[in-house]
């Protein structure tokens, strides 16, 4: 095996340098679907900076676990597709049985750079850090598509919302973990959002959360086999459960509360014209009682979950 071996040098008020050689066992987690074009150059450069590379074949109809065994990666090959974080999840199983003590995740399809591996663990290796993600809007030459750059910011936003912890890039597949948190991420999130619940999972933990500044490459032979835009709705719906199940003062709350203005609103139209036409606005009035109703429900609501989560904050 080729144990990377990291020097880490720290430098008194003398200047008198110190040099402990630090070693761990690093082992790379690459989900898979019909990589081939990718996965052999994806193996071979990764394995370069790691003790062992798995690669976990969601289902693939081509040749990527064969290459990706002939380049020298472990494979677990899965019946069907399943989707990223349940790839994801197989092959934590998997580094936890190998007793690692870092897993890296990088996706298959040759976008990110292995050659940052170094990069990314080192705040690990430096214990600053539980969970290091690669931030791709921490690097200003990085080319990224102007609907991507919305979409992700739009999940990200969300993220913030569902979580402790302030991404730049909640949905990078670019990142780092100790085994501390290995062995404490152990539930299965669904489909694509394996990133987010990660982040809103382990900070909400208390877990050290950290971001480096990567590249990425988006001219890769498949890029997305998932429809972006399915992705990303898939992605957003999780995260809106997440928030309301976390904050339901601002999932319900806000809602609410503009639910209850738009009804003033529409009474006091309502008041207006029967005082200047004399006449009763009988579907205005319905409406505007319908959301007022409505929003108060909502507020309602919002403060009774708000208070369940607070009990439930308090008890644990």
């Amino acid at each position: 095996m080729n144990k990377i071996i990291i020097e880490v040098i720290s430098t008194d008020k003398d200047n008198h340098p110190e040099s402990p050689v630090l070693t761990k066992k690093i082992i790379a987690i690459i989900p898979a679907y019909n990589e081939e074009l990718a996965i052999g150059s994806t193996v071979l450069r990764t394995k370069q900076f790691v003790d062992k590379v798995i690669i976990v074949d969601d289902g693939s109809h081509d040749m990527t676990s064969v290459i990706a065994e002939h380049a020298g990666a472990e494979v677990i090959r899965l019946s069907k597709n399943h989707g990223k974080a349940y790839a994801v999840m197989r092959g934590f199983d998997r580094a936890r049985q190998l007793n690692t003590d870092i897993v890296v995740m990088l996706d298959g399809d040759g976008q990110h750079h292995p050659e940052e591996i170094p990069t990314l663990i080192a705040p690990i290796l430096m214990d600053d850090a539980d969970l290091v993600i690669g931030s791709r809007y921490l690097v200003t030459d990085n080319k990224i598509p102007t609907y991507r750059r919305v979409g992700q910011k739009t999940l990200d936003t969300l993220t913030k919302f569902a979580s402790s912890y302030k991404p730049t890039d909640s949905q990078s597949g670019f990142r780092a973990l100790n085994v501390k948190a290995l062995n404490s991420f152990t539930i299965e999130p669904s489909g694509y959002d394996i990133e987010s619940v990660m982040i809103s999972y382990l900070s909400d933990k208390g877990f050290r959360i950290v971001e480096v500044p990567i590249n990425v490459d988006y001219e890769v032979p498949h890029k997305h086999k998932k429809n972006f835009f399915y992705q990303g709705m898939a992605i957003f719906s999780n995260l809106v459960g997440i928030i309301g199940y976390r904050r339901p003062l601002i999932s319900f709350g806000i809602p609410g509360l503009i639910l209850v203005l738009f009804g003033c609103f529409m009474g006091l139209w309502a008041i207006s014209d029967y005082t200047t036409n004399k006449i009763f606005p009988y579907s205005v009035t319905a409406v505007g009682g319908i959301t007022l109703l409505l929003g108060l429900l909502f507020l309602n609501t919002a403060l009774i979950l708000n208070s369940i989560v607070q009990v439930v904050k308090f008890r644990k």
